[in-house]
C-alpha cells in the first residue's frame, strides 16, 4: 500500500492469525504513533478506486529501535508501499505489516512484528 499520511488515532490490535493471504497497498503516509505498538494510517485507493484510511500495525517501540526506526524516520506525507496480514473485516482496511518501502530514497524495513 502506498500512501500519505494525515494526523489521526488508532487504539485496536490485530491478530498474528488475522488472515494469510498477503495484501499490498501502495499510498500516502498519514502518520506514525508508537505505544506499546506503532500504528501507520495511510490514505490509498481500494480495489475499487475509492480513497481509504488503512491502520497498520507494526511492532513495538523497543522492538522498531532495535531496528533502526525513530519517529523521525517517517514523515507525513511519504509515500510508501506496505505489505502484510488483511484483517478479518476487509472492510476495515487494516494490515498487519510485514514490509514497507519508501521508493524516494529505497528505504525499507521488512521483518516479524514481536
Amino acid at each position: 500500500m502506498a500512501a500519505a499520511l494525515p494526523p489521526g488515532r488508532a487504539a485496536s490490535h490485530l491478530s498474528p492469525a488475522a488472515g494469510f493471504t498477503g495484501t499490498k497497498v501502495p499510498g500516502g503516509w498519514a502518520w506514525f504513533k508508537r505505544n506499546p505498538h506503532s500504528f501507520v494510517k495511510l490514505e490509498a485507493p481500494d480495489d475499487a478506486g475509492e480513497m481509504q484510511t488503512w491502520t497498520v500495525e507494526w511492532g513495538g517501540g523497543a522492538q522498531l529501535s532495535r531496528d533502526g526506526v525513530s519517529r523521525d524516520t517517517l514523515k507525513a506525507g511519504d509515500h510508501v508501499i506496505v505489505s502484510g496480514n488483511p484483517g478479518r473485516d476487509a472492510t476495515e482496511h487494516r494490515l498487519r505489516l510485514h514490509s514497507i518501502v519508501r521508493p524516494s530514497d529505497g528505504w525499507k524495513w521488512v521483518g516479524v512484528i514481536q
